[in-house]
């Protein structure tokens, strides 16, 4: 998909700029992960992104991570090949986003992308596993969200140079 922000720079210093058309194929094309862990994929796409967006450290905010769960749970449920059952996806919204949700918030969402034919689901002898079921719907659900979320941070950024 061509854009017309690919060459709109995320940072001042030449040495670490970044473009936002590059993080975006990065964030929708995949990193190329080379033998990376399957496990350790949402850890590197949100380390690539926090790198080049900020100088010091980021901690997200609870309340913006149940905000956009349903995204949040798409993206590790599609980054990961195992282990996506509703305890692992928990343990990685605690260990990548800084989240400790509860089951009774994370688990009728995962229902929720379930009925809405995002999600699939596996039944284990214990427990489910999740699969993205339909990948096009999946990725237009997480391309809304990113759009929106792209436009308001470039609004903010705006508005700030201007105080």
């Amino acid at each position: 998909m061509a854009s017309n922000v690919d060459e709109t720079k995320l940072t001042d210093s030449e040495d670490s700029s970044v473009s936002v058309g590059r993080l975006y194929q990065e964030m929708v094309g995949g990193l190329g992960a080379d033998g990376d862990a399957v496990e350790q994929r949402a850890e590197i796409v949100l380390e690539t992104v926090l790198d080049a967006l900020f100088d010091d450290e980021f901690e997200f905010n609870e309340a913006t991570v149940k905000a956009n769960l349903n995204e949040i749970l798409l993206m590790l449920v599609a980054l990961r090949d195992s282990q996506t059952h509703g305890k692992g996806l928990m343990e990685d919204l605690e260990r990548v986003f800084g989240a400790d949700l509860s089951p009774g918030t994370v688990y009728p969402r995962l229902h929720e992308l379930e009925e809405e034919g995002v999600l699939e689901v596996q039944e284990l002898v214990r427990t489910k596993e999740y699969r993205i079921d339909d990948p096009a719907q999946s990725r237009e659900h997480v391309e809304a969200a990113m759009r929106q979320h792209l436009a308001l941070g470039f609004f903010f950024k705006a508005a700030l140079d201007e105080l």
